[in-house]
């Protein structure tokens, strides 16, 4: 085996691949990243049994062969080389490495021991790139962090016809996104749950081209070991679905609320991250919505106390609520429009956020954050 890559392709190709391998493999060979040269292309793949990555690249191949070599090492030692061509040689149980006066040997793994990557699911449509990474990045935000209930770790995707409609929760907030794609055929009905650490690593990796393929099989969607593939340009990536009831969140948002308030995104954003500099852990940023504006208040008479006062307009009545700073600006930070809408029942109920296009402009139903009030859960 002996081909020549470019660095700065490679380097690329390597630690994108390089993001599924585990810190600390259940089975040692994991750790692997299996090289592939012939054809004037170097595929590059890993696999941990549930999240598999492929890419391609184009190489000058002497002679093609295969090998596997420690993922982390390698892409280290790629992002550490000089723009220059690199040349890979398969000596043995040894791969030489060189670029310019750089010279590096790795120890090999067996190839024949590595698992087989998963055969990629049918395509079933195309997604716009960047509505696709938008929609991600709105819905991640609200999906926990905590192994302690792992359903909800994962993001609910609900595909009807050409609608897809995105679900994350945490018990405290929810974040609900609708976009449209192209399927491959009409009349696609179907739920998928998706790890939301995997949506977040086709957000940031997969979204640069025009589309992303979606990949699944509708029949087998909520059983054992079923797949999400997501493929764009020569990369290609698939996830085991995760298994379970994703709670009816849906229910959650209210039919009708009966105070409104606009405010601008950017300055309450600023306001946020001001006042909350004096809350303490698990404490709140307070909220009065009144004619006019929105005061917020956050700290104790004990100890640092901060306010300001942001200009809103508020139809519907006067209401003074509290919620965790964080979930706050979390929901506004993924919210595109100058202005954001503020919709409530009542001040112990959750708050409905939506973009609003211009002070008194119409709301963008595509995306919508719910918030719980600080002492209440989902």
């Amino acid at each position: 085996m002996k081909f020549t890559v470019e660095r700065d392709v490679l380097s690329e190709a390597v630690n994108w691949t390089a993001r599924t391998v585990p810190t600390r493999p259940s089975v040692p060979i994991l750790a692997g990243i299996r090289m592939e040269a012939s054809d004037g292309v170097l595929t590059l793949s890993s696999f941990d049994y549930e999240i598999s990555t492929r890419s391609e690249v184009p190489a000058t191949v002497d002679v093609a062969g295969q090998a596997l070599v420690s993922g982390r090492l390698l892409a280290s030692i790629a992002k550490s080389l000089p723009n220059q061509p690199v040349q890979f040689t398969l000596e043995g149980p040894k791969m030489s490495l060189v670029c310019g006066t750089s010279h590096f040997t790795l120890a090999t793994m067996s190839v024949d021991e590595y698992p087989p990557l998963p055969v990629m699911p049918q395509v079933r449509g195309t997604i716009d790139a960047q509505v696709f990474s938008q929609a991600i990045a709105q819905v991640s935000v609200a999906a926990s962090s905590d192994d302690t209930i792992p359903l909800l770790t994962g993001v609910r995707m609900e595909i009807e016809d050409d609608t897809i409609t995105l679900l994350g929760t945490d018990r405290y907030r929810l974040a609900m996104r609708e976009f449209k794609w192209e399927p491959a055929q009409p009349g696609i009905s179907t739920a998928l749950l998706v790890k939301a650490r995997v949506l977040g690593d086709v957000a940031k990796s997969m979204t640069s081209g025009g589309s992303v393929e979606l990949a699944f099989d509708t029949e087998a969607a909520g059983t054992a070991n079923s797949l999400i593939g997501f493929a764009s340009g020569s990369r290609r990536t698939t996830s085991t679905l995760m298994d379970g009831d994703y709670p009816p969140v849906r229910r959650l948002f209210p039919d009708d609320t009966q105070i409104q308030a606009v405010v601008d995104r950017h300055e309450l954003v600023e306001a946020v991250k001001r006042v909350s500099l004096v809350a303490e852990q698990r404490t709140s940023v307070r909220l009065a919505f009144e004619d006019g504006q929105v005061n917020l208040e956050a700290g104790t008479d004990d100890n640092a106390q901060a306010s300001e006062v942001v200009v809103a307009t508020v139809a519907g009545g006067s209401l003074t609520t509290a919620f965790n700073p964080r979930f706050l600006e979390g929901g506004l930070g993924v919210i595109d429009t100058d202005y954001v809408c503020f919709s409530f029942t009542d001040a112990a109920k959750p708050a409905v956020i939506t973009g609003q296009k211009g002070e008194s402009g119409n709301q963008d139903d595509s995306f919508k954050y719910l918030i719980m009030p600080i002492r209440f859960g989902i």
